[in-house]
């Protein structure tokens, strides 16, 4: 008996939709805010792989986290290579982690202009965006002029899931460096808890004390996560 050939599946081109279906067309005509966050998702992987349709592969991405943005936005190149979706290769995985790092640098209002810091409420939305989406924690410094202004933004240490080693004569040695008057400590939680732990308060203790001997004011010490954050002189605990 001879085997049934089946000629190959064709895939459904984008190209072939209706034009009002069209991810592209829709953001031109209505407004990126029409789109469904698999639509959006879809512009930024390109086109189709011979293997598998992009809209398809949009779909299975965002299934694959639970349709949760705040977790895709953490992942690296690595972490989606990793998933091993059809389709989903370096270059794409690329484009992925390049818009959510762009969309941070924009929240963060990174810029040529120098940021004036007037509150923690600033200075807090500020480094949400860049510590925010960490899977570990990472702990960070601004070092401010005179007028709250800024000078330099590092990151002095990262370390694992719950907690990281922070050296504050690193600290001060960059302050000294950078002349600067004051500074804003900040570091994440990954957890999502943003109660500072006992280790965080004896943390801001000893870079308080070492702040004022070299004559320079901890102005704050922020705790951020992907929803909120924890001001210390806020909570009047400085």
């Amino acid at each position: 008996m001879q085997a049934l050939i089946h000629p190959p599946i064709e895939k459904t081109k984008i190209t072939n939709w209706a034009e009002d279906e069209r991810p592209r067309e829709k953001l031109i005509i209505n407004g990126p805010q029409t789109l469904s966050n698999s639509e959006l998702l879809c512009l930024i992987l390109g086109r189709n792989t011979p293997k598998k349709d992009v809209m398809a592969l949009s779909r299975e991405l965002l299934t694959v986290h639970r349709h949760n943005l705040q977790t895709l936005a953490k992942s690296t190149v690595k972490d989606l290579l990793k998933l091993k979706l059809e389709g989903l290769g370096k270059a794409k995985a690329s484009a992925i982690v390049a818009a959510f790092e762009l969309g941070r640098r924009r929240h963060a209002g990174l810029s040529p202009e120098k940021p004036i810091f007037k509150d923690t409420k600033s200075a807090a939305l500020y480094v949400q965006p860049l510590l925010a989406d960490k899977a570990y924690e990472v702990f960070g410094v601004l070092y401010l002029d005179q007028a709250n202004g800024l000078i330099n933004f590092e990151l002095s240490s990262k370390g694992g899931i719950t907690a990281t080693y922070v050296d504050p004569r690193l600290i001060f040695r960059t302050a000294l460096r950078e002349n600067a008057v004051s500074i804003i400590v900040c570091h994440n939680h990954p957890s999502g808890n943003l109660r500072p732990s006992l280790a965080d308060e004896m943390l801001t203790t000893r870079i308080k004390e070492g702040a004022n001997y070299l004559d320079i004011k901890l102005l704050d010490h922020i705790i951020v996560g992907p929803y909120g954050y924890f001001s210390f002189a806020g909570e009047g605990l400085l």
